[in-house]
């Protein structure tokens, strides 16, 4: 997969999370990862398919998953009920969402599916090409891990 195909999440969360009041975004050092790797916590999946075919799958620890979702709902809560997951659904959607008018700007068109969200430990997750990119973004003290994986090179 083309490290190209990363610059647009990075901006989508650099445009997103100010909107919602979290100013502190920064992102760690990429991460190559295999087709199959486990994931903990709130796993958030959206699918791409158009010029590009693939999926976009958010990883939280449920500690920052929680943090994240009480700021964003203003209700402090200790779990993970439907309105916290939802909002969390609603996070991704508006950053992949933002991501793949990124990516319309470099002539690359697609449309995204509506978020899935699985909470467990140690999930197996087997993504639909060889390749994964891992993106940790950093917000505040959070980390969300953006696993993409495009079966299709973009092609700027």
């Amino acid at each position: 997969m083309d490290v190209k195909n990363v610059a647009p999440f990075m901006a989508a969360f650099n445009v997103v999370m100010p909107l919602l009041g979290l100013k502190n975004v920064s992102k760690s050092d990429l991460q190559a990862k295999g087709k199959t790797f486990k994931g903990s916590g709130i796993i958030i999946i959206v699918g791409m398919v158009g010029d590009l075919k693939g999926n976009v799958v958010y990883v939280i620890e449920k500690e920052h998953a929680t943090k994240l979702a009480s700021f964003m709902t203003d209700n402090a809560t200790n779990s993970l009920d439907e309105m916290a997951k939802s909002a969390l659904g609603e996070l991704t959607n508006m950053i992949t969402a933002h991501a793949a008018t990124a990516f319309s700007a470099m002539n690359v068109f697609m449309k995204i599916s509506t978020p899935i969200c699985i909470e467990g430990d140690e999930i197996d997750i087997t993504m639909n090409a060889e390749k994964v990119i891992c993106l940790p973004m950093l917000v505040g003290d959070s980390v969300i891990d953006v696993n993409i994986s495009f079966e299709n090179i973009c092609a700027t």
